[in-house]
């Protein structure tokens, strides 16, 4: 009787144990929001001629929607853009349409930038990489 009892006993402890791990079952993991990239960002590019070149970026956020405003060295205009978590894409909307697509780690972003007829590089003065970029406000 008392070897029956004994594994009654480890049975019931053994549920008891496994019963109560779904009460404590992991949630999943509250929805991140998105990186804050509004304001104005100084991006150093590796143009494809080999010279370097300053652009600039005056960014707006709305949730994960981007707005704004481009400015390169030969041409301007409105920018359109998605930012996921730290993934941000933004495409000019100039004559030569660049698309900029990197990831955002506080006031620095890194990425690579990719136009109609071309691919560069981008680089921060302290940085090196395919495309960083810096936070100017």
């Amino acid at each position: 009787m008392k070897r029956y009892g004994l594994r009654i006993l480890v049975f019931c402890f053994a549920l008891m144990v496994f019963s109560s791990s779904f009460l404590f079952a992991q949630q999943p993991p509250a929805e991140q929001q998105p990186a804050s990239v509004a304001g104005k960002w100084t991006l150093y590019c590796k143009d494809p001629n080999g010279s370097t070149s300053s652009k600039f970026l005056e960014l707006e956020q709305k949730g994960n929607v981007i707005s704004g405003h481009f400015k390169g060295p030969n041409q301007s205009g409105g920018v359109e853009g998605t930012i996921d978590n730290q993934h941000l894409v933004v495409r000019t909307k100039t004559r030569d349409v660049l698309t900029f697509r990197g990831r955002v780690d506080g006031p620095r972003v890194e990425g690579v930038v990719q136009g109609n007829t071309f691919t560069g590089n981008f680089h921060d003065r302290g940085g090196t990489g395919s495309f960083q970029g810096v936070r100017s406000n």
